[in-house]
């Protein structure tokens, strides 16, 4: 999503006053973190999980079981990427299901066997981060997480390439997105929000039933291929002013701060991540076990290419050339942010869309679903089994990938006042141009209003 993060606000009360960014973090109930927006005064995850809402909105309903069997590649493109649940969602179901149909742990996907055998004190920093890092390689190996009673799906193709190409306008907070714990395990009693908000704190401390197993290798490696694309993360002063402030630390995985003060300090300046956890596993492993023989056929992640542009979407998707299977669309709501809700926006998206591709997106906007429709989409609903609700809609050019289609009720709503969809034809407008024209259309049509729908189609439902 864009923006999480304000800048340089001097007038309103700040809660962390560290940094020239302001954070509202929080704890939602699955224990992955949240974010609000002080501007906008809204949430922009779910408090029942930001973790859960990623898998229920994007990742379960995408069928990533069908691009696994089917295909040699994977092509994502996450619009509106934040703090990166929906990529890192979708790579941590990807390795679930790869070392549960290879029975291995997922800390191989890190070994290299072509790493000599070296000595940790090679490695000049100081005691505690070597502990952490042993520690931390040890719990890796020991995690059997992946392995507990799920079935196994059978990957045939081991040489699967993944690309995500990420896109947010927010460049401090994609930077920050592999700080950000994505599954912590337990909150305490009746947890208080380190802010004042009346509206999130009514809807926190609501237990969730199942709570997502998160590897922590993810965000090791999005942050191993986002310091890549971005070396001038250890020098940005934000950056530094964040992580340096305490109050943020509960919400930051220590691991990858520490990863992060160490390559900062120049100790490990041209050794990549990947290399320092294969060598640590090699001192575990001095001689060739049938773990190691078994890490040899596991993916290679030189395969996996993770993309992230700093860029409005718009233009961005203007000069790419890619069809992608899956695309995650999660802006702000089209009230707030219609240039990445327009039907010329929808047009654009169908040119990079492949023929058994889908998009999923969180909004239930009848003026969503019409400009998906009036683009050329085949439109359906995204259903929760947990919440046992309709929570968002699927757009493909295949019919048979749509399992919930909309129903008679959502059909007539399209063709409402509120299904009016909103206009951006230069690809270029400013949202406040888009929300304006949005009205004129609105108030000028002769379309029947929504409310009025609502009591005719109550009527003659009630009538039969």
């Amino acid at each position: 999503m864009f923006s999480f993060i304000t800048n340089l606000v001097s007038s309103a009360p700040a809660i962390y006053n560290i940094s020239m960014y302001k954070l509202y973090p929080y704890f939602t109930n699955d224990g992955s973190v949240g974010l609000y927006s002080e501007n906008d005064n809204d949430i922009y995850h779910s408090t029942y999980g930001a973790l859960t809402e990623a898998y229920e909105k994007f990742i379960l309903p995408a069928d990533i079981d069908f691009y696994i069997k089917n295909q040699h590649e994977i092509k994502i493109l996450d619009i509106c990427y934040g703090i990166g649940y929906n990529s890192k969602s979708f790579l941590n179901f990807y390795l679930k299901k790869y070392f549960e149909s290879k029975k291995q742990h997922i800390g191989s996907i890190y070994t290299d066997n072509n790493l000599k055998e070296q000595n940790i004190d090679t490695i000049h920093t100081n005691n505690k981060y070597k502990e952490d890092l042993l520690n931390y390689n040890e719990k890796v190996y020991t995690n059997n997480v992946y392995m507990k009673n799920s079935p196994t799906l059978n990957i045939k193709n081991t040489n699967l390439k993944i690309y995500i190409k990420a896109i947010d306008t927010d460049k401090i907070l994609a930077l920050l997105s592999p700080f950000i714990i994505c599954n912590k395990k337990k909150l305490p009693e009746n947890y208080k929000l380190p802010f004042y908000n009346e509206k999130i704190s009514k809807m926190l401390n609501k237990p969730q039933k199942n709570q997502i197993e998160f590897s922590e290798l993810i965000n090791v490696i999005f942050f191993e291929k986002i310091a890549e694309k971005f070396p001038e993360i250890y020098k940005n002063q934000d950056i530094l002013n964040i992580l340096a402030n305490k109050d943020y630390r509960e919400f930051f995985e220590p691991f990858i701060c520490r990863l992060f003060e160490v390559n900062k300090s120049g100790v490990c300046k041209h050794k990549p991540l990947m290399e320092i956890t294969a060598f640590l596993h090699n001192i575990y492993y001095k001689y060739v076990s049938n773990r190691y023989k078994k890490a040899l056929n596991s993916p290679i992640f030189n395969d996996f290419i993770f993309d992230i542009k700093i860029n409005d979407a718009r233009m961005e998707l203007l000069n790419d050339n890619n069809m992608y299977n899956l695309i995650f669309l999660d802006a702000f709501t089209p009230a707030k942010c219609p240039a990445l809700w327009s039907i010329d926006f929808f047009k654009l998206l169908f040119k990079h869309l492949d023929y058994n591709g889908k998009i999923l997106t969180y909004s239930n906007s009848a003026a969503v679903r019409n400009a998906f429709v009036e683009a050329g989409f085949i439109v359906g609903k995204i259903y929760s089994t947990s919440q046992n609700k309709y929570t968002g809609t699927i757009a493909v050019k295949n019919k048979k990938f749509i399992k919930h289609k909309l129903s008679n009720y959502d059909l007539g709503l399209l063709k409402t006042k509120a299904g009016i969809f909103y206009r951006d034809e230069n690809l270029n407008g400013q949202n406040e141009a888009i929300i304006e024209r949005h009205k004129i259309d609105v108030e000028n049509s002769n379309l029947m209003s929504s409310s009025q729908y609502i009591k005719q189609y109550k009527k003659h439902t009630e009538a039969i």
